[in-house]
């Protein structure tokens, strides 16, 4: 008789090994270190598989998880999209991704795939605020205990909530111990580290959820492997007016002052004649790097950086843009408002100008929870940030938004648009984008624009 067993984040079958050999068992190779057969851990099912189809016995001591009774503490009933969404991973034997727009009821749906599962379940998030947002959900959700992994905290339970961090360091000693496994904002998967967490773990059941798949190094398609296929996708604009709020989109072009046109033009020249000099573009995968990697080598090349510091900066903190901000907080005022930059100078500049609260990286946890809960009752009816509102925070009251500033990515334009479109009754809510005339953010502006969200 074969047995399998879990070690490390791998399968080792024990047995004949001949007889193994000729079953040519799924993702499995002889190490010649124990003289067994090894599989990473994701092909356990594949394994367990093929052992069935050809009637082979087999005692496996691999897996350490049981079966869960679970019900939902709150009765609901989910949306027509969301038991779509279900059906068409069950049907795909539990297996793949669920693309939903933000704000549509991405962790209801891990709920009801929980309760189809009936596994033990470790959830894994890419931040520390949305442990602790999927672990208050869990926990009032389920009559059960709830694990935290990460953020100083090892607590294994049968339901956990891990970082993508902790995961990644964990798994090794914990890839037995789920039998299913959720990848929420599964785009960070495919990074060369956090894909090595789906290859440790043994879970049969895999499910990864995020609004945004497509990644710019096409790294999504490592996915499929390691999670499963697309199985469900619906987009925002499908959604909008019926399960999200109905929204508008307004672009403002603003002029820059003679005095920083001037100042851009002049340190515009420096940093263009710095990439044709040595050939360098920005359009390609590596020409950032490349760029930073010429302008530390000489005087010229630091003179060329600060000249691109400086014309990002007049670019994306202009005095017209704060103009028509302050016009729009007065407009809003009696809204709820989420205003983006790419960089925290800027967060704070409009901070004390404006005497609104902000929230950087730098924001202590338990001060920016502070802040979320005082903007969503009301307490704060504008909020400023660069870039840590962009992913998994619920703001359920934000109805406008101000892009002051960003990156060309389509996938954090999306994010914020998304943050303003939780339904509410009677709600309506519009994303302001200001963009500086004839300077590279008009450029910046189409690239991050494409996206049906936009059309």
């Amino acid at each position: 008789m074969l047995k399998l067993e879990f070690d490390r984040g791998t399968i080792l079958v024990h047995g004949d090994q001949a007889t193994i050999e000729d079953l040519e068992l799924p993702g499995c190779a002889f190490d010649h270190r124990v003289a067994l057969c090894r599989a990473p851990a994701r092909y356990y099912r594949d394994i367990v598989t093929r052992l069935t189809e050809v009637h082979i016995p087999f005692e496996d001591e691999a897996r350490s998880f049981g079966k869960l009774d679970l019900a939902l503490q709150v009765d609901r009933t989910p949306f027509p999209y969301q038991q779509e969404a279900i059906d068409a991973w069950w049907q795909a034997k539990g297996r793949g991704i669920i693309v939903l727009p933000t704000g549509s009821g991405k962790t209801f749906v891990a709920q009801l795939a929980m309760m189809r599962a009936r596994r033990n379940t470790l959830i894994i998030v890419p931040t520390i605020d949305l442990m602790q947002q999927w672990y208050g959900v869990l926990s009032g959700q389920f009559d059960t205990e709830v694990g935290l992994i990460g953020g100083g905290y090892f607590e294994v339970k049968p339901i956990s909530v891990s970082t993508y961090d902790s995961a990644y360091i964990h798994m090794e000693r914990l890839g037995n111990r789920y039998g299913m496994v959720i990848f929420d904002e599964c785009h960070h998967l495919p990074g060369p580290s956090y894909l090595m967490t789906a290859d440790l773990t043994l879970a049969p059941y895999r499910l990864g959820l995020t609004a945004t798949l497509e990644r710019e190094d096409g790294g999504e398609e490592k996915l499929v492997d390691a999670v499963g296929p697309t199985v469900y996708r619906q987009e925002i604009k499908s959604l909008a007016g019926e399960y999200l709020a109905d929204y508008e989109t307004i672009k403002i072009s603003v002029r820059l002052s003679p005095e920083e046109r001037e100042q851009y033009q002049a340190s515009r020249e420096i940093y263009r004649a710095f990439l044709s000099q040595h050939r360098i573009s920005m359009a390609s995968s590596h020409g950032w790097v490349r760029f930073l990697t010429m302008t530390s080598r000489s005087e010229a090349g630091r003179k060329a950086f600060m000249a691109y510091r400086t014309q990002k900066t007049i670019s994306q903190g202009s005095t017209a843009k704060m103009r028509v901000l302050e016009r729009l907080l007065s407009q809003h005022r009696q809204d709820r408002m989420l205003i983006f930059t790419s960089d925290n100078e800027t967060v704070y500049r409009i901070s004390r100008r404006f005497l609104m609260p902000a929230i950087t990286h730098q924001t202590k946890v338990k001060e920016r929870h502070a802040l979320l809960s005082g903007f969503n009752a009301g307490d704060y009816p504008f909020l400023v940030t660069s870039r840590v509102l962009n992913e998994g925070i619920d703001v359920p009251a934000a109805n406008v938004a101000v892009i002051l500033s960003g990156s060309g990515s389509v996938r954090e334009h999306v994010q914020r648009l998304g943050r303003i479109l939780r339904r509410a009754k009677d709600k309506h809510a519009i994303l302001y984008e200001l963009v500086a005339e004839r300077t590279g953010e008009e450029y910046v502006s189409t690239r991050r624009r494409q996206h049906n969200a936009y059309r």
